[in-house]
């Protein structure tokens, strides 16, 4: 289990993200892909984000000292990415950031060569489609008004596909990212369940057979929090939609809980890393470790 909430996201990108960054309807927290990055790369390793939305993850990557690169499909959000990292490398020093306006179905069209085969770790998150919800307030009508809930209009964009179209497209994703990482290299994917109609629909275990099927291999399956920890107990911070939902169906007498976490998903591209190149956290290639680690 991950602690990567001991503040809340605003609080965590306080100072290292730009106005404009919060619009983004389904941004990872800032402590999730810092943990992954420290985890699982080295100082100086080359850091990937198919997806990179508002640059969480290459901000993340070059505050730690590793250079980063990403591709995202939204020209909206490959703007504010872009302006992110050039926020961040103002003081990280000799750093790499670059940002790619482009669709990942295509990532090696978009990446220099010169990085093919030598990406330690990739870091990303899918779209999770029409289960975003944003912003929302009620109104005095008792009606709902919605805001920052889209990923953008391009019909194109993952976020409106089906769920088997988005498996088919994400596994392609995966064997492109497969085909960038040096041997050894890692992929950490975040992913949460949602309901549709009120079933649960499995995601995680969704893209745990996309990366195999993209020829990874799994090591590690983890819990990342998305609440805090204060004393013996959890502090929830659950969306609007998420209390509404769970509230009306327990009205019904179905007993749902709050989502309060990520799963996150770890994947090795087969192949041995130099020593220079293994991070602390190696695990055996051949079956999955569950480890509790504590967030710093």
């Amino acid at each position: 289990m991950w602690n990567t909430a001991p503040t809340t996201a605003p609080v965590q990108r306080h100072g290292r993200y730009l106005a404009g960054s919060s619009a983004h309807p389904a941004k990872m927290l800032p402590a999730i892909a810092a943990h992954a990055i420290r985890r699982y790369s080295q100082p100086g390793d080359l850091v990937l984000d198919p997806m990179c939305g508002i640059g969480t993850t290459l901000v993340e990557a070059i505050h730690q000292g590793r250079d980063a690169l990403g591709v995202e499909f939204e020209r909206r959000w490959a703007h504010l990415a872009r302006t992110n990292v050039r926020h961040i490398l103002t003081t990280a020093g000799e750093r790499y950031g670059a940002v790619i306006h482009g669709d990942a179905r295509h990532l090696p069209d978009h990446v220099d060569e010169a990085h093919h085969g030598r990406i330690a770790l990739a870091v990303t998150s899918p779209p999770y489609g029409n289960s975003v919800h944003g912003r929302a307030l009620t109104t005095g009508s008792g009606g709902v008004v919605k805001w920052n809930h889209r990923y953008g209009n391009d019909p194109r964009n993952l976020a409106h596909t089906t769920n088997d179209r988005l498996q088919t497209a994400f596994t392609q994703i995966l064997r492109h990212t497969h085909r960038l990482l040096r041997p050894g290299g890692t992929v950490v994917v975040t992913a949460r369940p949602w309901r549709e109609r009120g079933e649960l629909v499995d995601f995680p275990t969704t893209v745990a057979t996309c990366g195999q099927a993209a020829g990874l291999t799994l090591v590690e399956r983890c819990v990342a929090l998305l609440a805090g920890i204060r004393d013996d107990h959890l502090v929830l911070r659950p969306s609007f939609f998420q209390l509404k939902n769970v509230s009306d169906a327990r009205r019904r007498g179905v007993p749902l809980h709050l989502i309060v976490h990520e799963d996150v998903l770890i994947f090795r591209k087969p192949g041995l890393a130099t020593h220079h190149q293994r991070s602390k956290c190696d695990v055996p290639a051949h079956g999955v470790r569950t480890r509790v680690c504590a967030h710093s």
